[in-house]
């Protein structure tokens, strides 16, 4: 093979990988990113020092985006003796994939970081616990389960 029919080959070996490539980082960013990945901003927030324990009834459930360039997430509203506060779960497609469902008036234990967003207390959440089935969301770090979820 000649240098000119070699250089041809591995354009061409170059060409046809890069659409492969390109999916597959496509494809984790809408599954471990969308915004929802550990190095963001918003993930950042979440804040070990903060972690405290919830007891309540769901309120409401609902989808939001919680910052620009994030793919929609669940949050719910919780009612605790003392105050009803905004409870960020995760990803919508991560968190519609799980056994657990959530649902308004169910009784709950939510365990996560105490934040301040969007100039309200609210809690990123680490685990929901409903009756004796948990739902875990990051780890002790505050590490998102669904980074590594396939």
């Amino acid at each position: 093979m000649n240098k000119i029919q070699l250089s041809i080959t591995i354009f061409t070996s170059i060409i046809l990988l890069l659409p492969t490539q390109s999916l597959a980082q496509g494809g984790m960013r809408g599954r471990g990113g969308g915004g929802w990945g550990p190095g963001n901003h918003y993930s950042k927030m979440y804040n070990p020092q903060t972690i405290e324990t919830l007891s309540g009834e769901v309120v409401s459930i609902n989808k939001m985006m919680p910052m620009r360039g994030m793919s929609h997430g669940v949050h719910l509203q919780l009612k605790t003796a003392k105050e009803t506060v905004s409870v960020h779960l995760g990803p919508e497609w991560y968190i519609e994939n799980q056994d657990i469902q959530i649902q308004p008036k169910d009784k709950i234990e939510v365990r996560g970081s105490r934040v301040t967003f969007g100039g309200k207390p609210a809690i990123i959440a680490a685990s929901v616990k409903k009756g004796d089935k948990v739902l875990t969301l990051r780890d002790d770090k505050g590490f998102p389960v669904w980074s590594g979820w396939h």
